[in-house]
């Protein structure tokens, strides 16, 4: 399906998949899809946000319950300044993370976005094609011109994943947050829809060059 906005002529863009698809995936990359999260999925993501080695890079210190991430699921319905949608496994389905997009401003065209992968799922790369595929989405499917995050000093895999998909740094908050029994750096950083396509178009050159020198 042809993306709604923009994008370069002949360039492969994730595809969507119509009503008549039993499957639940709207839009689809190499490894990983994304789909609209169901009540139901509450009981697989409580766990993820109450592990510890994930809400540590959170913004957020409380537990989640599976009833109340149905309602968080629920109340997703009809927001209009929201977007939260599961990354599921290509080759079987199976949930894998959530990704977001939060304060969506369709006048300045921008959101904050936000990702978790389930810790048996990371070191995959599965997170890292997922950044990539919400981007895409965000700039060429909604029309945004800019996405933001924030992510702890410490956090240093987040940091690689953000940094390779195009994310520029634009500033830090000096121990603005309270981990582990000390303060921490929150560093701040944004993308760009022309930057986004600016790292596309090299990750596409690379790739014809590996193309190239193996023939």
């Amino acid at each position: 399906m042809t993306p709604l906005h923009g994008g370069r002529r002949g360039e492969e863009r994730p595809r969507t998949i119509g009503v008549g698809n039993m499957s639940s995936r709207f839009y689809v990359g190499e490894r990983i899809s994304l789909r609209a999260l169901e009540p139901s999925d509450a009981a697989v993501i409580a766990p993820w946000f109450n592990d510890p080695q994930n809400w540590i890079t959170l913004d957020r210190c409380h537990p989640m319950s599976v009833l109340r991430e149905r309602e968080f699921i629920e109340h997703l319905y009809q927001s209009q300044s929201e977007l939260v949608l599961g990354i599921v496994r290509a080759a079987d389905d199976q949930l894998v993370g959530v990704t977001g997009l939060h304060q969506i401003d369709p006048v300045s065209r921008r959101a904050v976005f936000g990702i978790l992968i389930g810790r048996e799922y990371q070191n995959l790369g599965l997170g890292s094609e997922a950044v990539r595929l919400m981007a895409r989405y965000a700039f060429f499917e909604l029309n945004l011109n800019r996405i933001s995050l924030s992510v702890y000093a410490f956090n240093r895999r987040g940091v690689r994943v953000y940094e390779r998909a195009g994310f520029v740094r634009e500033g830090c908050s000096r121990k603005s947050k309270w981990r582990h029994g000390a303060f921490h750096d929150e560093l701040h950083y944004g993308l760009l829809r022309d930057d986004f396509e600016d790292t596309e178009r090299e990750q596409v050159d690379d790739g014809a060059r590996l193309a190239s020198m193996a023939t």
